[in-house]
């Protein structure tokens, strides 16, 4: 039998082929290399005896067949990246579960089940002001209006998925029963240091963060840096700064909250003169739903009052909204019991910080998720590498999870 884990690396290698010119990997949806990698991918599901077939959303599916009336698992995720990322990112969530019904056919073993093996277009949202359409169709929860979103070219979404020999007004019959489907799992790297520093190779993921976004506006009075006095000055970016500091301030109060400030212009943006105005965007997610817009609600009465104190404006308005999608606790103890079986030890419980296809997923059935350990915690860079031997680990974890599945 051939090493997994070896088998795993040497086919992400290829596939990060697939990727514009340039440094790491760049392969955005409906794109000569999404062709390229859907080719790759088509081969190595036929090889593991899948019928596969690509639907109008651009979701790949390679299909084993379990006893008649049996429910299917769905495994998988996105084989799109962002731009300069990384081989592993998405795309080892599509080969490591091919490998395991790869094993598991080689072994003789009989599914309980039927199994489906998902690679969606476009997780990332890198090419259109959208993501998450594959799972979305999947789940029957895709608005119409994103067919209407263009890329940087002027390109529609619309227009993409035609162009690539895809019919959008069949997106709609993509819905799937949910009655005939017994979960979604969803294998990805971890994307930060917890399983490294753990010395763990695996984790099971118990919630993928709620996500809130507030633009603020802080306005003040500009003047000569030189001339006018410390007292009585309206600086807007002294107030900006202690609205930063806050965001900050809340988010390490409750853990595991998660507090970002991305992005910050200054206006008028010269050595010489006061700010005037400052525009910001600060970021929130945890896993719990009503710690982040406890720390929301927080943020604005914070701004508030530090318009007050520095005689000025601040304009806060949440801009975006997700909320947390908790993983089923029955598929992640299965999940977890087949990690123990693989790895000798119980594998560390974490939230994802990350959106993922499996967030869509939730709306049609049972989810969980796999993490496995990887370089640093580095993830959308070149850098971004998982070792075959923990990636061997997670094809074996996902094999026993299949062939272990309960009748």
């Amino acid at each position: 039998m051939t090493d997994a884990g070896l088998d795993a690396a040497e086919a992400l290698a290829s596939l990060s082929e697939h990727s514009e010119p340039g440094p790491g990997v760049t392969r955005l949806p409906f794109t000569p290399e999404h062709r390229a990698a859907l080719d790759r991918l088509t081969a190595l599901m036929e090889s593991a005896g899948l019928t596969v077939s690509l639907d109008a959303a651009g979701t790949l599916v390679g299909r084993a067949e379990g006893p008649p009336g049996a429910p299917t698992l769905l495994m998988g995720s996105h084989q799109d990246s962002v731009r300069e990322g990384g081989a592993f990112d998405g795309i080892m969530g599509v080969v490591l579960p091919l490998l395991a019904l790869a094993r598991l056919r080689l072994e003789g073993t009989a599914l309980p089940l039927s199994v489906e093996v998902l690679a969606f277009a476009d997780e990332e949202g890198v090419r259109f002001p959208t993501a998450l359409l594959g799972s979305r169709a999947l789940a029957g929860t895709v608005d119409p209006a994103v067919l209407e979103m263009a890329d940087a070219e002027g390109t529609t979404l619309g227009d993409a998925l035609r162009r690539f020999g895809l019919d959008p007004a069949a997106i709609p019959g993509l819905r799937r029963d949910p009655a005939t489907i017994a979960g979604f799992v969803e294998t990805h790297i971890e994307q930060g240091p917890v399983l490294e520093a753990a010395e763990a190779p695996l984790g099971v993921v118990t919630a993928i963060c709620g996500i809130e976004r507030h633009a603020v506006t802080v306005t003040g009075e500009t003047g000569h840096a030189g001339t006018l006095p410390m007292e009585g000055r309206r600086d807007a970016l002294v107030a900006a700064a202690r609205i930063v500091s806050e965001v900050d301030r809340l988010a390490r109060a409750e853990p595991p909250m998660r507090g970002t400030v991305g992005a910050l212009s200054v206006a008028p943006g010269v050595v010489n003169a006061v700010p005037r105005e400052v525009r910001l965007t600060a970021e929130l997610r945890s896993p719990e739903d009503t710690q982040r817009l406890r720390a929301g609600k927080a943020l604005h009465a914070a701004c508030a009052r530090i318009a007050t104190e520095h005689g000025l404006t601040v304009d806060a308005a949440r801009t975006y909204a997700q909320p947390a999608q908790p993983c089923d606790p029955t598929l992640s103890d299965r999940l977890a019991a087949a990690v123990t079986a693989v790895t000798g030890s119980e594998p560390p419980r974490l939230p994802s910080g990350a959106t993922h296809d499996a967030s869509a997923m939730a709306d049609l059935c049972p989810m969980t998720m796999l993490f496995v350990r990887c370089r640093g915690g580095i993830s959308h860079d070149p850098a971004e590498y998982a070792a075959p031997d923990d990636m061997g680990a997670a094809v074996e974890a996902l094999a026993k999870l299949i062939a272990d599945w309960p009748a």
